[in-house]
């Protein structure tokens, strides 16, 4: 048992250390892409804002933009106007986070990010 603690502690402290140091970013960059693609967004554009999204926000910001734009329910899972994007950005509660996704939105739909 004490073995297996002991395992488990090593395994989460090897995982806190890839993500503080960034050698999880790929993967979380990937995964933020994904989302992104998910939801409707262009391939290159979702890479582009991915990128800097994860170069400015936090996991726990991520992770808060993806449950705050998730679909719930009676809400529309695609083809939705402005007035449901900003009732689904008011829902994430982070004005940096929200700040982060809309400049990347913009910047990388001009070509400037």
């Amino acid at each position: 048992m004490r073995k297996l603690i002991i395992g488990v502690l090593l395994v989460i402290l090897l995982a806190g250390g890839a993500v503080y140091t960034g050698l999880a970013d790929p993967l979380i960059r990937w995964q933020v892409k994904g989302a992104l693609v998910e939801s409707g967004i262009g391939d290159q554009r979702a890479e582009c804002m991915a990128e800097r999204m994860v170069d400015r926000l936090t996991i726990g910001q991520l992770w808060k933009l993806r449950q705050g734009m998730a679909t719930q329910d009676g809400e529309p899972e695609d083809g939705y106007g402005l007035g449901e994007l900003v009732k689904r950005l008011r829902r994430v509660d982070d004005g940096e986070a929200v700040a982060v996704l809309t400049t990347s939105a913009g910047l990388c739909a001009v070509g400037l990010g």
